[in-house]
């Protein structure tokens, strides 16, 4: 029997300032995390004051108790130490550890999740929440499982935000083919099916991804508009006029050739994951002649980029 099927938990809970919050958390999902939560620290305040803003934030992070416990954490102190390097003005962030006994906590992180609006017209709610839409709302139904994307990430919202601001607004592409680089639980590239697009391929190397992928598809009624493939980016060869890569910079930065050379003529490429600090050696990259910024979103530290690439006449 393993650790994690004795219901062994190791959990940390780091404290840092807000500017390096989600940026942590990005680290976090990345390095496989089971649950992430935020929580403020109330201020301290003397009788009779107003509350200043707390600046800093805690959050709490779960992993399986296995034999990467050790390898997780050390990787996490590293990274703390760079982000301080990155931000001397700033408080040093910290964290404790610690395990837990709690074979059902698998399920009782769930209640964390709740619908949210993540852009006009487009709704990102777990499988077992209740939500009443109005009836503009687009509902995308997610149940994560252990694969990153549920809509809670400052970068996930701003690619939901740019898929439906580039299929709603070009009405001159009657067919849209969609590439969703490193899918996670499917969350982009279903999105772009619910809101039309007809061919939607969803790619991910973690083959558990892959796998929730399919699940989350057939949740939202797309499987026959949508494909799961346990690929790398890099062997995929189908043309695509819409590609979504939310991956880190430096995956970005890799496949920038081939994902350029995959895309359509007028086509758009959506990039996102990219902190602030990491934004110009990505412009300088993918800012080349054929492509053009079409719109760049923000949202705290984090930078998303539609991109376009230029009409073969052009």
């Amino acid at each position: 029997m393993t650790e994690k099927e004795t219901g062994k938990w190791l959990k940390i809970e780091i404290s840092a300032p807000q500017e390096q919050i989600e940026a942590i958390g990005n680290f976090l999902t990345e390095a496989g995390v089971q649950g992430v939560f935020q929580e403020s620290l109330a201020p301290q305040t003397a009788a009779g004051d107003f509350p200043a803003t707390a600046n800093e934030e805690v959050l709490k992070a779960y992993f399986p108790q296995d034999n990467r416990s050790e390898k997780r954490i050390a990787a996490l102190r590293k990274y703390m130490e760079s982000l301080a390097d990155i931000f001397p003005n700033l408080e040093k962030p910290s964290f404790k550890t610690e395990i837990i006994c709690d074979p059902n906590w698998g399920e009782q992180w769930k209640k964390y999740f709740k619908p949210i609006r993540v852009s006009k017209n487009i709704i990102v709610k777990p499988t077992w929440e209740r939500y009443t839409p109005d009836s503009r709302d687009i509902v995308i139904e997610i149940d994560p499982g252990m694969a990153f994307g549920t809509g809670q990430h400052a970068s996930t919202r701003m690619c939901i935000e740019a898929v439906e601001d580039v299929i709603m607004n070009d009405r001159s592409i009657k067919e849209w083919k969609v590439l969703d680089v490193g899918c996670g639980t499917g969350i982009l590239g279903i999105t772009a099916a619910k809101m039309g697009a007809q061919d939607v391929i969803c790619a991910d190397i973690d083959r558990k991804a892959v796998d929730i992928a399919g699940e989350n598809a057939a949740i939202n009624n797309v499987q026959a508009s949508l494909r799961t493939l346990n690929k790398n980016a890099a062997s995929i060869d189908t043309p695509r006029n819409l590609i979504i890569a939310n991956l880190t910079s430096t995956l970005l930065l890799t496949l920038r050739h081939h994902l350029t050379q995959l895309l359509l003529s007028d086509g758009y490429m959506i990039i996102s994951g990219i902190i602030e600090q990491d934004a110009r050696d990505i412009e300088k990259e993918f800012f080349a002649e054929s492509l053009t910024l079409y719109r760049m979103l923000t949202e705290k530290e984090w930078v998303c980029y539609i991109l376009r690439k230029k009409s073969a006449n052009d």
